[in-house]
């Protein structure tokens, strides 16, 4: 346990610090979960939509340093790349 008042402040911020990484992090999977679900279920329409606020959310997300700025990235051009597979197949 801590023993300084400044000790006792910094344990506090750093729960709640955590506690909003957490749902950051979990806002971010839930995105990837959400495109890869209308990608697999070959709803291109729907992946196409929801693209640009894909980028949106994951670029917010790692503004912030909860996951790298090159995670993000690789996964944008991933499901990008995927959707434009997609759609060629069509």
């Amino acid at each position: 346990m801590p023993n300084t008042i400044s000790s006792i402040r910094r344990v506090r911020k750093t729960e709640i610090q955590a506690s909003v990484n957490r749902i950051r992090k979990s806002k971010y999977k839930s995105a990837v979960k959400e495109m890869a679900g209308y990608i697999s279920a070959g709803k291109l329409k729907e992946a196409k939509a929801f693209l640009p606020k894909f980028h949106s959310r994951l670029m917010k997300i790692a503004k912030t340093g909860v996951v790298p700025r090159e995670t993000a990235s690789r996964k944008i051009s991933r499901f990008t790349k995927r959707i434009q597979n997609l759609k060629n197949t069509k």
